[in-house]
């Protein structure tokens, strides 16, 4: 055949080379110009290449719709409280704390909506370096990764519980990196410090995520002990660095309530708490006799039988708001009277307890009902006063209705339930004991995590936002891609059995 010289596809065939494999390796297909070209010409990117360019695309098109952020009232409030340096006791203060950091920055909620982003796509996208493997199903799964709402749209809402999800995620990937660079001190250390300052900016953004701290402790004592520590050694590093992350958090937590507002609300969201569980009881066992609060403040439990049982819930306790007699009831309650009516019918009914924890536990687990349990949002809405104050107007752009609209599509879908997600998460929890690799460890504690924080909902939820268990899809998500890109083989022998 004919020797073709000088094929004009030559150079972009070479500028895909650099970006797979160096510019070093490049340079020499360019120079051979006409000579024997089709030797010469680059083979096209791997599938980690595309994977990673998928992912990068993604969180490219994930900012450029979100920007500068998708606020909820909730939101509006901490941004307002952010800049104002004086935080509202009902939301976690490390929230308004940095959100005014980065207003600070750069006006609105632009760069807290990019350091999100950024953490979650960053924490996906390292994990093509954590294993060799290369296969064509990854770019598949990134597509499908960056293209579900919980990661295209939720990204740029501007929630705690993105926050917590992601902080989440990103300190168990950097543990499953230190495993892999367990040889080499430097890095090792830098990770496991990044790694748990994560977790614990994790506990700060929810008061249940504590869990995913201890499970970081745990999983650095496993990998040190799979890594030649002794079983001691082990224990003192998981239990020290644990230790030291909380010791982190309690201090933090401490420095920033010195900027809140009003009376600290952990006690008053525990009454809140213990009254939707005797309402819920006392509605599910009419017999059900409150005699201590009858005894101690009839007023409550006259209020408990009428309007609570018509107004009550399992969805959410904000129908519990339409009684203002019930508020001020619960405003004025004493609270070692309420909690020890509630501690009565625990401990001699407990049947009544969990079977009304189970419906509430079911709708924000299951959400059978989708559409009432705010499974996503867009725009801009939230008190006018803050909204004025911080120069922002309520906003419901073009992209904020594509985003909707798009979100909807998913809604009532298994692709948008937490059921999916906790069965991969299990399942994938069984096949990463089953392989045990030393980054299979901390992964395997991620998913352990997310469904113990998830089972914490079972005493403490009083609404079904799908938003509050967004950890448990994120995990399993990032638990299949990093199963996926590093096969089903057990590593070579011995496994790592912590030994």
């Amino acid at each position: 055949m004919p020797t073709i010289s000088r094929p004009k596809f030559i150079i972009p065939g070479a500028i895909l080379r650099f970006l797979s494999s160096g510019y070093d390796r490049c340079a020499p297909l360019v120079a051979a110009g006409g000579q024997d070209w089709a030797s010469t010409v680059p083979r096209f990117p791997g599938p980690r290449t595309w994977a990673f360019a998928i992912l990068l695309a993604g969180c490219t098109i994930s900012l450029a719709l979100n920007w500068p952020g998708q606020l909820s009232y909730d939101s509006v409030v901490q941004l307002h409280d952010g800049r104002t340096g004086h935080y509202n006791p009902w939301h976690p203060p490390v929230m308004a704390w940095m959100l005014g950091l980065a207003d600070s920055l750069l006006r609105g909620a632009g760069l807290f909506v990019l350091f999100d982003t950024l953490l979650f796509f960053a924490s996906l996208a390292s994990l093509l370096w954590l294993v060799r493997r290369r296969t064509w199903v990854l770019p598949l799964l990134a597509s499908f990764c960056a293209a579900l709402p919980q990661v295209l749209l939720y990204q740029g809402i501007v929630w705690k519980d993105v926050l917590f999800a992601d902080a989440a995620v990103a300190g168990f990937v950097l543990l499953s990196h230190a495993a892999t660079q367990w040889e080499h001190g430097g890095r090792r250390w830098i990770l496991i410090g990044a790694g748990f300052a994560l977790l614990a900016l994790a506990t700060l953004a929810r008061q249940n995520g504590i869990v995913v701290l201890l499970f970081g402790g745990l999983a650095l004592a496993l990998v040190a002990r799979g890594r030649g520590f002794r079983r001691r050694g082990a224990l003192a590093l998981g239990t020290g660095a644990t230790a030291a992350a909380l010791g982190f958090v309690i201090v933090a937590s401490a420095a920033l309530a010195t900027r809140t507002t009003g009376v600290p609300q952990p006690a008053g969201q525990i009454r809140l708490l213990q009254l939707y569980d005797l309402i819920g009881e006392q509605k599910y066992d009419p017999t059900l006799k409150l005699v201590q609060l009858s005894s101690a403040d009839p007023g409550l439990s006259s209020l408990i039988r009428s309007a609570g049982v018509r107004l009550y819930s399992p969805v959410r306790n904000d129908t519990l708001f339409a009684s203002s007699k019930l508020q001020d009831a619960l405003t004025n309650a004493k609270p070692a009277v309420l909690a020890s009516q509630w501690q009565q019918v625990l401990l001699a009914h407990p049947g009544d307890y969990l079977r009304t924890r189970a419906r509430v536990f079911f709708w924000v687990f299951a959400t059978p009902d989708i559409g009432q349990c705010m499974p996503y949002y867009t725009g801009v809405t939230g008190p006018p006063q803050d909204l004025r104050a911080l120069g922002l107007e309520t906003r419901f752009r073009p992209q904020d209705r594509a985003l909707a609209y798009y979100a909807a599509l998913f809604s009532g879908t298994p692709l948008f339930s937490h059921v999916l997600y906790g069965a991969l998460a299990l399942a994938f929890f069984a096949f990463l004991l089953w392989r045990r690799r030393p980054a299979d460890i901390p992964m395997a504690c991620l998913l352990a995590a997310a469904a113990a924080y998830t089972l914490s909902f079972f005493v403490i939820s009083i609404a079904c936002d799908y938003r509050y268990l967004l950890v448990l899809d994120l995990s399993a998500l990032v638990a299949v891609f990093y199963c996926v890109a590093s096969g089903s083989r057990p590593a070579k022998s011995p496994r790592f059995t912590g030994h």
